[in-house]
């Protein structure tokens, strides 16, 4: 089984950029989760093209950028231009989302998409086999270190059994409130990929962290 940690951008160091990257590089950590958000969708703003840009110069991992964002269709190409490998985007978002998503391909980049605790399972049906990768958000988008919402396990198996009919290559991340004691737990209900912000970041040794979330047994 597919098993993968994303640490979150937004909780890095923003002083110090280059030397979290250089960490993400030495750790075993495959991804790098960058949130992008725009003040519109979510009631917060991060970053854009000239800090992507900046961390893939320094990043040699998987780029994998969360699209927080209305319209974003507008933006895709800049966006794998600019060095994203995946690109995950808001059902909530998207006025025709196979055109969308079908964009996303076209570029180059992986597909995902994502939709927030509130926005049913079963609106992915017809979707999950147009992407690489759900994401099912177990916070509400737009803040870091929210806590972990645990009707999400439930939603998981929803998910798991649209993916068994319609695309079992699909891989699951989950994002929002994820940290060692819960990472094993998500590994062993089929997440593949784990979104960490904060349990990493502000974690004394962010590597090792990194590699608790990987191997640390469910009790």
């Amino acid at each position: 089984m597919t098993k993968i940690i994303s640490p979150s951008l937004l909780s890095a160091d923003f002083g110090n950029l280059q030397a979290d990257c250089e960490m993400i590089n030495r750790s075993n950590a495959e991804w790098l989760h960058i949130d992008v958000m725009d003040g519109v969708f979510v009631p917060n703003i991060s970053f854009g093209f000239p800090v992507l840009e900046a961390v893939t110069k320094h990043c040699n991992k998987v780029i994998d950028v969360h699209l927080m964002i209305v319209e974003p269709e507008k933006y895709i190409e800049r966006f794998i231009q600019a060095g994203a490998d995946i690109v995950t985007v808001h059902l909530e978002t998207l006025k025709n989302p196979f055109d969308t998503l079908r964009l996303i391909r076209e570029m180059g980049a992986k597909v995902g998409i994502t939709i927030n605790p509130d926005v049913p399972v079963n609106s992915l049906y017809g979707l999950v086999g147009q992407v690489d990768m759900v994401l099912l958000m177990s916070v509400f988008a737009g803040y870091g270190g929210q806590k972990f919402i645990e009707e999400t396990y439930t939603r998981i198996e929803e998910l798991k059994a649209i993916i068994a009919e319609e695309n079992p290559d699909c891989l699951i991340q989950i994002d929002g409130g994820v940290n060692v004691d819960n990472a094993p737990k998500l590994f062993d209900a089929g997440v593949n990929v784990l979104v960490a912000g904060s349990a990493v970041f502000n974690s004394e040794n962010p590597e090792e962290t990194i590699s608790k979330m990987l191997n640390a047994k469910n009790a």
